[in-house]
C-alpha cells in the first residue's frame, strides 16, 4: 500500500511520502477505532421507552390516556386504593423528552406553566429522579411507583404495563 501511496503523491519537499503516508495509516486507524467504539444499540427511530410500575399495587396494563392523567396529576390512586408515585427523568435526558411528546403531546419545558397553575391548586409535579437506573430502583422499591426507562433496561423486578415506540405519535 505504501508503494501505491509514492506513486500517486504528487507533493514534494518538504513533504515527504513516508510522512504522508504514516499520517494516512494513522487517520485510517483511528477511523476503524472510531467506528468500533460507536453504540450499535437501536437507531433513535426504532428506540422504545418501557413504562414500569412496581410489581404488586398496579394494574397489568395503562392506556396512554390513563398514563397522561396519573403525569398530570389527575390520577392519583390505582384501583387497589394505593397511592401513585409518578416519577420523572430529567427534563433534558432524551428518555423524558421522549415520554413527553408521545404521552403528553408536550416537550417538558412547555410544561411549565401547567405546573405553575397547578401548584396553586396544591398539585405537585411528578418527582424528578437523575438516572434510568435511579427511576428503575426507586419503582422496584416504592409500592404505588410508576415511571419509564428504555426497554433495553427492562427487568423482571418490575411489571411493564406499556411499551411506546418512538415512530408513533400521540393520537
Amino acid at each position: 500500500m505504501l508503494e501505491l501511496l509514492r506513486g500517486l503523491s504528487p507533493l514534494s519537499p518538504p513533504y515527504s511520502n513516508s510522512g504522508i503516508a504514516a499520517a494516512l495509516a494513522r487517520l485510517l486507524l483511528l477511523s476503524l477505532l472510531l467506528c468500533c467504539l460507536l453504540p450499535s444499540g437501536p437507531t433513535r427511530a426504532e428506540e422504545k421507552i418501557a413504562v414500569i410500575a412496581h410489581a404488586s399495587h398496579s394494574p397489568d396494563t395503562v392506556s396512554r390516556e390513563e398514563l397522561s392523567r396519573i403525569y398530570l396529576g389527575k390520577k392519583l390512586f390505582w384501583e387497589d386504593g394505593t397511592r401513585i408515585i409518578p416519577v420523572n427523568l430529567a427534563a433534558d435526558h432524551r428518555v423524558r423528552r421522549l415520554f413527553s411528546r408521545l404521552v403528553l403531546g408536550l416537550l417538558p419545558e412547555e410544561m411549565q406553566e401547567y405546573w405553575n397553575a397547578q401548584y396553586f391548586h396544591g398539585v405537585s409535579p411528578p418527582y424528578v429522579l437523575s438516572s434510568e437506573e435511579a427511576v428503575l430502583r426507586f419503582v422496584t422499591e416504592t409500592p404505588g411507583a410508576i415511571g419509564y426507562i428504555s426497554a433495553t433496561m427492562l427487568t423482571d423486578q418490575v411489571k411493564a404495563l406499556l411499551l411506546l415506540s418512538a415512530d408513533e405519535q400521540k393520537p
